[in-house]
């Protein structure tokens, strides 16, 4: 019915086809494993059930929040609704202090309180994540 030619080529098309879904699957998979949701303590505090997953929490720290112990640091996070407590252990950035824009990455142990593996804190005065922009504003 079809020549040997004719069937060659819908044989390497196919194999083609495949490979790209398999890829494009692959991809996905794995871009998925990674991805980390930002969320604000008042995302948090309506969460109906807390996973494993990593998350960022995006806020201010609270004044007086701020406490050093040992190799720990404990502070509060507010999006001035709700806050959640942030335990962290290692170096914080030169930038990072009380009132101003914070997002810790972490696992969190419950809705107050998160394990903080990464914190990260806004680069000048004026700037400001979108997502705490829009957190802040409640949008």
């Amino acid at each position: 019915m079809y020549g040997r030619k004719v069937k060659l080529r819908l044989v390497f098309i196919s194999l083609i086809l495949v490979t790209l879904i398999l890829s494009v699957y692959l991809i996905i998979k794995s871009l998925e494993e990674n991805v980390v949701y930002f969320q604000s303590p008042t995302e948090i505090k309506a969460l109906g059930e807390i996973n494993n997953k990593k998350i960022r929490v995006g806020g201010m720290v609270k004044k007086n929040s701020i406490l050093v112990e040992s190799k720990d640091i404990k502070f509060v996070i507010t999006d001035f609704k709700n806050e959640i407590i942030v335990i962290y252990s290692g170096a914080v950035p030169n930038l990072f202090s009380e009132g101003k824009g914070v997002v810790a990455e972490g696992f969190l142990n419950d809705r107050k309180l998160l394990l903080a593996t990464k914190i990260l804190a806004k680069h000048d005065e004026n700037y400001m994540p979108p997502e705490v922009k829009e957190a802040l504003e409640g949008k």
